[in-house]
């Protein structure tokens, strides 16, 4: 396990039934990169890679 990997347990364990729009995590990825902007290159990275996810049904 990746120390990273925490965070997403924690997330996983937490949030792991709530269903949420990608507008909603479009606007928490703004927020944090808002709040952290040293993260705006990574934060970007994972909205790219999201976005262009090519096993989508999309």
């Amino acid at each position: 396990m990746y120390f990273t990997d925490r965070g997403i347990e924690e997330l996983e364990e937490r949030r792991g039934d709530d269903t949420v729009s990608l507008g909603w995590l479009a606007d928490k990825l703004r927020e944090f990169t808002d709040l952290n902007p040293e993260f705006e290159v990574p934060v970007d990275r994972l909205a790219t890679w999201l976005a262009r996810d090519e096993d989508s049904e999309d």
